[in-house]
């Protein structure tokens, strides 16, 4: 554990990464999945790594893996950013997906989510590959049959495993594509990474209009909401009347359009593109 990190208490702990102290408890005293420090009063002080390890067997567990397993899964892992990504099963799930079979798709995601962490699943398996799908879409490599069998697949299955992402008491996130902008996947994706860190969501969707951000932000006084835009230049056209929603709430901008000037012209803030690393960042600035 470096010395320059910063060190947590438990009841620091719990509210990062939104696991009761009582279960952080239990874990470390049964798993061993937590390794504090001690201060010379006595005190566990508890560093990154045990929230890396926290929040591996938290997704784990919300996938319906048994306790026991979770744990297992989140030591083997160390740090969920080093973890291989089986190469195979990420090719065959892109190719189920391009033959339109929806039960070898659904099996692969099976064993994707069984074995890996979801940031790990999110990050360098879905994420990745609905970029490339866009990106061999815009080439003409890819049908139109194919990209919207392969999105509504993937948009069914991982709001399967967003239910009840708004229950529990983390912090609040309002999320939402900008007016115009239909493709919502990147966000979910978000919104999925945000959950594993304690947040609750309230999920408004694709195309969403900048006044009902605003009625949003009003009615729920969430910590943050989080507009989102795939296509350059995209979020122009609605950045100046943002401002209002900045008026109620902490506003950041996300997605490949989002930009250091796009969210200075909003008055809000830049998350970025990778849904992960947006999701871990949005969590310690509120921190």
């Amino acid at each position: 554990m470096s010395t320059a990190e910063k060190l947590l208490r438990i009841g620091e702990l719990s509210r990062r990464v939104g696991v009761p102290v009582e279960s952080l408890r239990a874990w470390e005293r049964r798993y061993g999945l937590l390794s504090p420090s001690r201060t010379p009063g006595g005190f566990r002080l508890y560093g990154e790594d045990d929230v890396a390890r926290v929040l591996a067997m938290r997704a784990n567990v919300e996938l319906g893996l048994s306790a026991g397993e979770a744990a297992r899964l989140a030591l083997a892992e160390d740090d969920a950013a080093a973890t291989p990504v089986p190469a195979r099963e990420a090719s065959d799930l892109a190719d189920a997906l391009d033959r339109f079979d929806e039960a070898r798709a659904q099996a692969v995601l099976d064993r994707l989510l069984a074995a890996l962490t979801l940031d790990v699943v999110l990050r360098d398996v879905l994420v990745p590959y609905l970029r490339e799908l866009g990106e061999r879409w815009a080439r003409g490599d890819a049908t139109v049959a194919q990209e919207h069998f392969a999105s509504n697949l993937l948009h069914g299955r991982l709001m399967a495993l967003a239910r009840s992402w708004d229950l529990g008491t983390g912090p609040r996130a309002v999320l939402a594509c900008a007016e115009g902008e239909l493709h919502d996947l990147p966000l979910v994706c978000f919104g999925l990474a945000l959950r594993a860190r304690g947040w609750r969501v309230s999920y408004l969707g694709a195309d969403t209009p900048v006044a009902s951000l605003v009625e949003a932000a009003r009615t729920l006084e969430p910590e943050a909401v989080v507009v989102s835009g795939t296509i350059a230049g995209s979020l122009d056209g609605v950045l100046p009347r943002l401002r209002e929603v900045a008026l109620h709430a902490p506003l950041y901008l996300a997605g490949a359009a989002a930009t250091e000037d796009a969210a200075r012209r909003a008055h809000g803030e830049l998350l970025g593109e990778d849904v992960v690393a947006a999701a871990e960042r949005l969590s310690r600035r509120r921190g």
